[in-house]
């Protein structure tokens, strides 16, 4: 029974780290963007949101060159004894930026 409830677990956790890559994927921008704009945008989608930035100018000068997907925290709870339901916490993005 033990290894049945370990496997539920893992795959929970497996199918909560694909949605969260896929929804990154989906609030990233498209070619250069404005860094602002895209930090807003991230955050407006629950990001925590750290930027990288290569280069001395201001940020204002500056594009994303990308978005990487950070660590996520989650919950597990199977209160009642029916299924286990995975609650996200946290989920932090790393926005490159190129001055």
């Amino acid at each position: 029974m033990k290894s049945y409830v370990a496997i539920g677990i893992t795959a929970t956790t497996l199918t909560s780290a694909a949605l969260a890559l896929a929804a990154v994927a989906t609030a990233a921008p498209t070619g250069p963007s404005s860094v602002d704009q895209t930090v807003q945008t991230l955050e407006a989608s629950g990001y925590h949101v750290i930027v990288n930035r290569t280069g001395g100018a201001s940020l204002s000068q500056c594009t994303v060159s990308g978005v990487r997907q950070g660590q996520t925290h989650s919950t597990e709870d199977s209160r009642g004894g029916s299924s286990i339901n995975t609650t996200i916490t946290s989920r932090t993005v790393y926005v490159d930026v190129a001055c």
